[in-house]
Protein backbone atom coordinates (compact mmCIF):
# COMPACT_ATOMS: atom_id res chain seq x y z
CA UNK A 1 0.00 0.00 0.00
CA UNK A 2 1.40 3.45 -0.95
CA UNK A 3 2.11 6.34 1.36
CA UNK A 4 -0.97 8.20 2.58
CA UNK A 5 -1.91 11.25 0.54
CA UNK A 6 -3.49 12.84 3.59
CA UNK A 7 -0.70 14.74 5.32
CA UNK A 8 -2.15 15.02 8.80
CA UNK A 9 1.17 16.30 10.13
CA UNK A 10 0.92 19.29 7.75
CA UNK A 11 -2.74 19.82 8.68
CA UNK A 12 -1.88 19.94 12.39
CA UNK A 13 1.08 22.21 11.71
CA UNK A 14 -1.16 24.65 9.81
CA UNK A 15 -3.73 24.57 12.61
CA UNK A 16 -1.07 25.32 15.23
CA UNK A 17 0.30 28.19 13.16
CA UNK A 18 -3.29 29.45 13.08
CA UNK A 19 -3.19 29.77 16.88
CA UNK A 20 -0.11 31.99 16.59
CA UNK A 21 -1.74 34.00 13.79
CA UNK A 22 -4.92 34.51 15.81
CA UNK A 23 -3.04 35.50 18.99
CA UNK A 24 -1.09 38.11 17.01
CA UNK A 25 -4.27 39.34 15.32
CA UNK A 26 -5.92 39.89 18.71
CA UNK A 27 -2.82 41.72 19.95
CA UNK A 28 -2.73 43.88 16.80
CA UNK A 29 -6.36 44.92 17.24
CA UNK A 30 -6.65 45.30 21.02
CA UNK A 31 -3.13 45.17 22.44
CA UNK A 32 -1.95 42.60 24.95
CA UNK A 33 -4.27 42.33 27.95
CA UNK A 34 -2.95 42.07 31.50
CA UNK A 35 0.37 40.26 31.85
CA UNK A 36 0.23 38.56 28.44
CA UNK A 37 3.42 38.75 26.40
CA UNK A 38 4.75 36.72 23.51
CA UNK A 39 8.09 35.08 22.83
CA UNK A 40 8.44 34.31 19.13
CA UNK A 41 11.44 32.36 17.85
CA UNK A 42 12.15 32.27 14.13
CA UNK A 43 14.84 31.24 11.65
CA UNK A 44 16.65 34.36 10.47
CA UNK A 45 17.82 32.73 7.21
CA UNK A 46 14.39 31.77 5.89
CA UNK A 47 13.21 33.42 2.66
CA UNK A 48 11.19 36.55 3.31
CA UNK A 49 12.61 37.28 6.78
CA UNK A 50 13.52 40.96 7.02
CA UNK A 51 15.41 42.02 10.16
CA UNK A 52 18.07 44.66 10.90
CA UNK A 53 21.53 43.71 9.64
CA UNK A 54 23.06 43.93 13.14
CA UNK A 55 20.44 41.45 14.39
CA UNK A 56 21.17 39.08 11.50
CA UNK A 57 24.90 39.27 12.33
CA UNK A 58 24.29 38.61 16.01
CA UNK A 59 21.71 35.86 15.38
CA UNK A 60 22.76 34.18 12.12
CA UNK A 61 20.43 31.15 12.48
CA UNK A 62 17.63 31.79 14.95
CA UNK A 63 16.33 34.75 16.93
CA UNK A 64 13.70 35.26 19.63
CA UNK A 65 11.74 38.48 19.91
CA UNK A 66 9.50 39.52 22.79
CA UNK A 67 6.27 41.40 22.24
CA UNK A 68 5.35 42.98 25.54
CA UNK A 69 5.55 46.70 26.30
CA UNK A 70 7.51 48.29 23.48
CA UNK A 71 6.38 47.17 20.07
CA UNK A 72 4.57 49.17 17.43
CA UNK A 73 2.64 48.70 14.22
CA UNK A 74 1.88 44.99 14.55
CA UNK A 75 0.34 43.93 11.25
CA UNK A 76 -0.79 40.35 10.60
CA UNK A 77 -1.64 38.66 7.30
CA UNK A 78 -2.33 35.03 6.41
CA UNK A 79 1.34 34.44 5.53
CA UNK A 80 3.42 36.78 7.72
CA UNK A 81 3.47 39.41 10.41
CA UNK A 82 5.31 42.70 10.66
CA UNK A 83 6.20 44.61 13.78
CA UNK A 84 8.43 47.51 14.74
CA UNK A 85 10.86 46.90 17.60
CA UNK A 86 13.65 49.00 19.09
CA UNK A 87 17.23 47.79 18.54
CA UNK A 88 19.80 49.93 20.37
CA UNK A 89 17.21 52.73 20.59
CA UNK A 90 16.57 52.64 16.84
CA UNK A 91 13.14 51.52 15.70
CA UNK A 92 13.35 48.80 13.05
CA UNK A 93 10.60 47.09 11.06
CA UNK A 94 10.66 43.27 11.01
CA UNK A 95 8.89 41.10 8.46
CA UNK A 96 8.53 37.47 9.57
CA UNK A 97 6.75 34.79 7.53
CA UNK A 98 4.83 32.33 9.70
CA UNK A 99 6.73 29.53 7.98
CA UNK A 100 9.96 30.83 9.60
CA UNK A 101 8.57 30.65 13.15
CA UNK A 102 9.90 27.71 15.19
CA UNK A 103 8.35 28.48 18.59
CA UNK A 104 5.71 30.65 20.22
CA UNK A 105 5.07 31.12 23.94
CA UNK A 106 2.91 33.23 26.21
CA UNK A 107 4.52 32.68 29.64
CA UNK A 108 1.72 34.46 31.49
CA UNK A 109 -0.72 31.81 30.23
CA UNK A 110 1.82 28.97 30.55
CA UNK A 111 1.23 28.25 26.88
CA UNK A 112 3.73 27.34 24.20
CA UNK A 113 3.97 25.84 20.74
CA UNK A 114 6.90 24.39 18.81
CA UNK A 115 6.74 24.05 15.05
CA UNK A 116 8.42 21.48 12.87
CA UNK A 117 11.15 22.60 10.52
CA UNK A 118 10.16 22.43 6.87
CA UNK A 119 12.34 20.18 4.76
CA UNK A 120 14.19 18.57 7.66
CA UNK A 121 14.59 14.80 7.34
CA UNK A 122 13.95 14.11 11.00
CA UNK A 123 11.79 17.12 11.77
CA UNK A 124 10.43 17.23 15.31
CA UNK A 125 6.71 16.73 15.66
CA UNK A 126 4.54 19.78 16.16
CA UNK A 127 3.84 20.30 19.82
CA UNK A 128 0.80 21.51 21.67
CA UNK A 129 0.79 22.96 25.13
CA UNK A 130 -1.40 21.72 27.94
CA UNK A 131 -2.20 23.87 30.95
CA UNK A 132 -0.39 22.89 34.13
CA UNK A 133 -2.11 20.04 35.90
CA UNK A 134 -3.34 18.19 32.80
CA UNK A 135 -1.87 14.74 32.43
CA UNK A 136 -0.71 13.26 29.15
CA UNK A 137 -0.01 9.68 28.19
CA UNK A 138 3.68 8.83 28.13
CA UNK A 139 4.44 12.00 30.07
CA UNK A 140 8.11 11.05 30.30
CA UNK A 141 8.41 11.93 26.59
CA UNK A 142 7.39 15.51 27.28
CA UNK A 143 10.15 18.05 27.80
CA UNK A 144 9.54 21.04 30.05
CA UNK A 145 9.73 24.47 28.45
CA UNK A 146 10.30 27.86 30.08
CA UNK A 147 6.79 29.00 29.19
CA UNK A 148 5.08 25.96 30.71
CA UNK A 149 4.89 22.37 29.68
CA UNK A 150 5.08 21.62 25.96
CA UNK A 151 3.79 18.19 25.04
CA UNK A 152 4.81 16.50 21.80
CA UNK A 153 1.88 15.16 19.80
CA UNK A 154 3.75 11.85 19.49
CA UNK A 155 2.90 11.29 23.16
CA UNK A 156 -0.73 10.76 22.14
CA UNK A 157 -0.16 8.40 19.23
CA UNK A 158 -0.75 4.69 19.74
CA UNK A 159 2.41 2.65 19.51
Amino acid sequence: MGQSMLRYDKMVENALRGVLREALTVAAKAGLPGAHHFYITFRTTDPGVVIPEQARTRYPDEMTIVLQHQFWGLDVTDDYFEVTLSFNRVNERLHIPFSAVTAFADPSAKFGLQFQIEGAEEAPSPAAALPAGLAAEDKEEAAPAPAGEVIALDAFRKK
